[in-house]
């Protein structure tokens, strides 16, 4: 059946479902100047050490904070590209010439060597110039002839046989163009010096009883968009149309393509490489701070190889497209990484960085959730689509194939912290798995059909070539044309000719029969050693077939404590699945407690908080209420001893009055004016005044007054104070203490006999 990069998803337990690391290697180039400084160490030859540079940030310790990185190899700055080659590619063009499948990345920042490792420079031929030289020593003189081998649209071949390919060849050659590679042209000198490899390289075990086509296809990938390189444009001098963009396209078997990518064959290293030179002139490189010729786009290097069996007699390619099996390797050669404040980018290189960056960052991305998915058994969805790079190489990592990163960095001590960053994509790779290739099908017909066709003589031509030289060997006719109706000679000579010949060829014949007989005894002993060979074989056969069935029994037992183990681990996961699930329910019954208590912690907060601030407030009302009340009741004492001071103020003034009649009760206007010159101008207090909490003012005596009284000699009592003479000579009026106490006693408040009874007159205050 024919093999493409992704193959249908296998079932659980087959022996097709072993997969294998992802292979991550890392090459150190050397320094640009010997005087510049160095971040990257090499430990061994499966690790690095990166140390920070002089300046750079000290971790909480004070001290430089190294770390190492581990690699499947590690090639330092003096390895040759040969050395890189044998370790990393040869493996990938064997598997592709076995009908595997490959992907080989360069990845690193700007300037890392990315492209001289792929590529190449002159004398030193990289990666891709290396494999194309591999690939066609080993099937160089099995290869099909031109358009036998014809590609469709689909991402399939079509098969044709050798007339409609020699037709198609010939009409090509009718309308040469100038581009189509040839292996008769002269190879560009420009390229000459990357392809002449000295080392000689090989695969071992190819298939002798197959053919084989090459075709080559070369696209990149810029600001997300992808462009076919090998596409021929009209040239518009006038209005020159821009290249157009190509879709990805799933084919039957659910593998991506780039639909309508143009794909060359190709019949020799010169040629394959002619074509990729032709497309590397047009992919788009610019000048930055970093690097003056920055790859702005991913390259991408299809090297697609189709086989076909012979048929039964060895001879022609067997006309059956599902015999076909296609592998492809492709080869990759990343944009480097970079920071635009260090590359100093603008406008279209600003814009050009940003997408580089996303499509690298979607890449670790897709290599994070393969690794998370592969480690702890989820089922994360894997962004493939959220870049062209990542989708279009998806069936390596959700299909079979073998998978190569080279990381290149660059020592300097600039790159440091994109270095770091490349180190961990690296190391998240290393632990993504893909599935392992399998072998192809065998197509059932006998080995060896190619060289035991070319042993019996080979094929129907070379038996008419042989032919036409006994034709050549027979003595030439004479001129048959008789101008003259007299001529005897002509025909006589004629037929003497037609005589030898004929005697000739039954010479011929007989000399035939006399080889066929002992070609048929020759036959009939070959058969006999044949038939002695035969049974000799059966006897081993039957030996063997005596282990094989041991085996089998073996086998039989093996499979049976197999399916054993098997129904056990099934019976333990299921076991596993229902405690995980158990475990999942408690743990979500746990949170579920612990937000209760939290959301009732959080209550119990709130309700602390608002009874603080209840008691808080309750606390404030009543300090304010006994504040008033206290200031009341102070306020109803100071009333109460200001009428006390008034009474006796009253008191005294009865005391000293001199007055000896009976004081009538005065009229109300009277009190009033009186009531009112004495509010105007009081007589001064013998005390201290003090301002009290509820607004008003508090009087505190200082004074003692003593009043004094003397026995009377008569019925009435006399005031210990004489009243002076008057003038007219008469006594002062005086009058009893008994009668006076008892009028002022008398008096009510609101009386207006004094400045003390005006405020008295005022309603007093309620009692709260």
């Amino acid at each position: 059946r024919t093999k493409t990069p992704r193959k249908p998803p296998v079932k659980k337990g087959s022996q097709t479902s072993l997969k294998d690391p992802v292979g991550v290697y890392c090459r150190v180039r050397p320094l640009s100047l010997p005087e510049q400084e160095c971040c990257i160490e090499v430990i061994s030859n499966t690790t690095v050490q990166l140390h920070p540079p002089e300046g750079y940030r000290l971790n909480r310790n004070g001290d430089y904070k190294e770390t190492q990185y581990s690699f499947k190899q590690v090639f330092g700055t003096h390895t040759t590209q040969k050395e890189l080659f044998d370790v990393v590619a040869n493996p990938l063009v064997d598997d592709l010439i076995h009908g595997k499948n490959g992907l080989l990345f360069t990845y690193g920042v700007t300037g890392s060597g990315k492209t001289h490792t792929m590529t190449g420079s002159p004398g030193e031929g990289g990666l891709l110039p290396r494999c194309l030289d591999m690939l066609f020593n080993s099937i160089g003189s099995f290869q099909a002839k031109r358009y036998v081998f014809k590609s469709n649209d689909r991402n399939s071949m079509d098969i044709q046989c050798e007339v409609d390919a020699l037709l198609e060849r010939q009409k090509r050659e009718a309308t040469p163009n100038p581009k189509t590679p040839s292996s008769k042209r002269q190879v560009d000198p420009e390229f000459a010096d990357m392809i002449n490899v000295q080392e000689f390289c090989k695969a071992e075990e190819v298939d002798e009883d197959s053919v084989y086509g090459v075709f080559v296809s070369y696209i990149e990938i810029y600001n997300n968009y992808i462009y076919d390189l090998l596409e021929e444009v009209p040239f518009d001098p006038i209005k020159p149309k821009p290249p157009q963009s190509k879709l990805l396209r799933e084919d039957k078997n659910h593998n991506m393509y780039v639909a309508g990518c143009t794909e060359v064959e190709v019949k020799s290293t010169e040629e394959a490489f002619e074509v990729f030179w032709r497309g590397q002139k047009k992919r788009r490189i610019a000048n930055t701070h970093l690097n003056r010729e920055s790859s702005r786009s991913h390259s991408v290097f299809n090297i697609k190889l189709v086989q076909a069996p012979l048929d039964a007699d060895g001879d022609n390619v067997l006309q059956e497209k599902e015999q076909i099996t296609i592998s492809q390797l492709s080869l990759v050669d990343l944009a480097g990484s970079e920071r635009t404040n260090r590359t100093k980018a603008e406008g279209n290189r600003l814009r050009e960085a940003g997408n580089i960056n996303q499509s690298l960052m979607t890449l670790r991305t897709c290599m994070e959730v393969l690794r998370e998915n592969q480690t702890y058994g989820t089922n994360k969805m894997v962004p493939y689509r959220d870049s062209k790079l990542t989708h279009l190489f998806k069936n390596y990592f959700d299909g079979e194939g073998k998978v190569r990163l080279i990381v290149c960095v660059n020592p300097k001590a600039e790159d440091y912290e994109e270095s770091l960053q490349v180190m961990r994509f690296a190391e998240v790779t290393q632990e993504v798995e893909v599935a392992r290739p399998t072998d192809k099908a065998i197509c059932g017909l006998t080995p060896g059909r190619r060289y035991r066709n070319q042993a019996r003589g080979g094929p129907v031509g070379d038996e008419l070539l042989v032919s036409e030289v006994v034709l050549q060997s027979f003595p030439p006719l004479p001129s048959c044309e008789i101008l003259d109706i007299n001529d005897e000679q002509t025909l006589p000579r004629l037929i003497e000719a037609l005589e030898k010949r004929h005697h000739l060829r039954q010479m011929m014949i007989d000399e035939f029969h006399k080889q066929s007989i002992t070609f048929k005894a020759l036959l009939q002993e070959f058969d006999n050693a044949v038939l002695n060979k035969e049974n000799y074989i059966q006897g081993k056969l039957s030996e063997k077939q005596k282990v094989i069935s041991g085996q089998k029994s073996e086998i039989e037992r093996l499979e049976k404590k197999n399916k054993t183990l098997e129904y056990k681990v099934e019976i333990l996961e299921k076991t596993t699945t229902i405690y995980e699930e158990d475990k999942r329910n408690l743990q979500q019954e746990l949170e579920t407690q612990n937000q209760k208590l939290q959301q009732q912690f959080s209550d119990k907060r709130r309700l602390e908080a608002r009874l603080q601030g209840m008691v808080t407030e309750t606390t404030m009302k009543w300090e304010k209420e006994c504040e008033r009340r206290v200031a009341a009741k102070q306020l109803e004492m100071q009333n109460k001893l200001w009428v006390k001071d008034e009474k006796l103020k009253q008191l005294k003034a009865i005391v000293i009055e001199p007055k000896t009649e009976r004081p009538e009760r005065p009229s109300r206007e009277r009190d009033r004016e009186k009531a009112t010159q004495r509010s105007v101008s009081p007589s001064p207090v013998p005390g201290d005044v003090y301002k009290t909490r509820g607004g008003g003012q508090s009087v505190q005596f200082t004074e003692i007054e003593t009043l004094k009284q003397e026995s009377p000699t008569g019925r009435k009592r006399r005031s210990s104070t004489i009243a002076p003479a008057q003038p007219d000579g008469t006594e002062s009026e005086w009058t009893d203490v008994e009668t006076r106490c008892s009028v002022a006693v008398e008096m009510r408040a609101g009386s207006q006999l004094g400045p003390g009874y005006q405020h008295h007159a005022q309603p007093k205050r309620k009692k709260p």
